[in-house]
Formats: C-alpha cells, sequence, structure tokens
C-alpha cells in the first residue's frame, strides 16, 4: 500500500521547524509541499521568510514581491514584505506597504506599530 502524502501536515511540520529556527528542516518540508502543489502560497510565504532570516535578502525580497503581486489582499504577507524593506532600509517601500495594510485594516496592530517610523 502506498502511503498517501499529507500536504497540510508537512507544511504544519515546515511551518513549526521554520518557527523554531530550524531553517533546513523547514526548508525540507516546505519543498515537499511546493512539488506536491505549487500553487501552495503558504509554503512559499514560509520560503520567502527563510530566505530573508538566512541572509538571501535579495530571493526573500524577490519571493514576497511574487507572492504580493499574485495575492493582492493578503496582508500577512505584505507586512511581511514591509519588514524586510525596513529592516534593509528601504523604508519609503516599507512605509508604502504599512500604510496601504492600515488603509484596508486601520486596527492592524501589527502595521499600526511599525507605522509610527512612518514620514
Amino acid at each position: 500500500m502506498t502511503a498517501v502524502f499529507d500536504i497540510e501536515a508537512a507544511y504544519q511540520r515546515g511551518f513549526n521547524y521554520r518557527a523554531n529556527g530550524q531553517y533546513p528542516e523547514a526548508r525540507a518540508e516546505l519543498m515537499r509541499v511546493i512539488e506536491a502543489d505549487p500553487s501552495h502560497t503558504n509554503a512559499r510565504h514560509q520560503l520567502g521568510l527563510i530566505q530573508g532570516f538566512e541572509g538571501d535578502f535579495d530571493a526573500s525580497l524577490a519571493t514576497l514581491a511574487s507572492l504580493l503581486n499574485q495575492n493582492p489582499a493578503n496582508s500577512q504577507i505584505r507586512y511581511d514584505l514591509a519588514m524586510t524593506h525596513m529592516m534593509l532600509g528601504m523604508y519609503e517601500e516599507a512605509c508604502a506597504h504599512l500604510n496601504y495594510i492600515l488603509q484596508t485594516d486601520p486596527n492592524s496592530e501589527d502595521a499600526q506599530r511599525q507605522a509610527i517610523y512612518c514620514p
């Protein structure tokens, strides 16, 4: 009997590994998810975060920007892209995303907390 691959269980393992700072293990699980479902936005999002955590900022920016283009209403992707911009000193880009989030969700505590650094 062939075992069935549980995409969401693999995603959750990858997410947990990422949250615990176990980036190689997270990347391996998340890549398995993407191989099974290339359109899995959450797995791609987590990989974009890992790229940044590991110092590959160009790849992280590209991954997050691509995901945001595909999912413009996803405020978590937009927020993570803003935070990556902020971390890299790209304040104009970061603030544009934070202000957009606050226009669509004025109660976003994360965006409110970071927007205080915007002009």
